[in-house]
């Protein structure tokens, strides 16, 4: 559908923000990926869900504004805040212009626990989302493009794990967030033979078989060659 706001108008800038946890479900198959909707509360779209986000006010910066919307609407402030794209469509919202500064963040899930959680701000799992308002299911689509793409060649990983981590906690990352199956073993050769890992010397308690190992990221280590971004991914255009 297209909209004509007129050639005397000027577009207003907002931030939003695409968070995932991983599910905190401890009886679940396999972890998988959650992300939290706002309700609008006023047209356009009242009644239904979208992004936690924004105005940008004249005399605060993008990260600021990102960090502050997101601790206003979930009570979150993640370690891991990143720019994703800017989308501008000129028909994207029905009554002006709005560009978006979309930023991602991704959350521990002990950290969902402490969110701000009401009739109004609910986490979804990435399978179960609801009809959203403006273009947000495609800025969604596009974050989760990008989440794959990236943990291809960095260490996003740690984002969504603690401090220390089994390898199979590790594994249950990539599976969800690559919604497929990785071979155990193979994984772990991946995963040691990266250079990533630091074995901690300590083991999980309070498991009923042999406690597997804790590792850590080596958060010293150079970054290598597979951690810079492939050029297709750069390249990416606005959906």
């Amino acid at each position: 559908m297209s909209h004509q706001h007129g050639h005397g108008a000027t577009a207003r800038l907002a931030v939003s923000t695409v968070i995932f946890a991983l599910s905190p479900d401890e009886g679940a198959a396999a972890p998988s990926l959650r992300i939290p909707l706002v309700r609008r509360l006023r047209e356009p779209g009242a009644g239904r869900w979208a992004l936690p986000g924004g105005w940008l006010p004249v005399d605060e910066g993008l990260d600021a504004a990102a960090a502050r919307t997101l601790a206003e609407t979930t009570g979150l402030a993640p370690r891991y805040l990143e720019q994703l794209y800017t989308f501008g469509a000129p028909d994207r919202s029905p009554d002006e212009r709005v560009v978006s500064v979309v930023y991602w963040a991704l959350v521990h899930s002990d950290e969902v626990q402490r969110a701000v959680a009401d009739e109004n701000v609910h986490w979804f799992d990435e399978d179960e989302l609801p009809e959203l308002a403006f273009d947000h299911r495609e800025i969604i689509d596009y974050a989760l493009w990008r989440l794959r793409t990236k943990l291809q060649y960095s260490r996003i990983a740690h984002a969504l794990l603690g401090e220390t981590f089994t390898m199979a906690e590790l594994r249950g990352v990539h599976e969800a967030v690559l919604r497929r199956r990785l071979d155990p073993a193979n994984f772990r050769r991946t995963m040691e033979a990266s250079g990533t890992l630091i074995d901690t010397g300590q083991r999980l308690a309070g498991t009923p078989h042999r406690p597997p190992a804790l590792y850590r990221f080596d958060t010293g280590a150079g970054p290598a060659a597979s951690d810079r971004p492939a050029t297709t991914a750069l390249q990416r255009t606005n959906p």
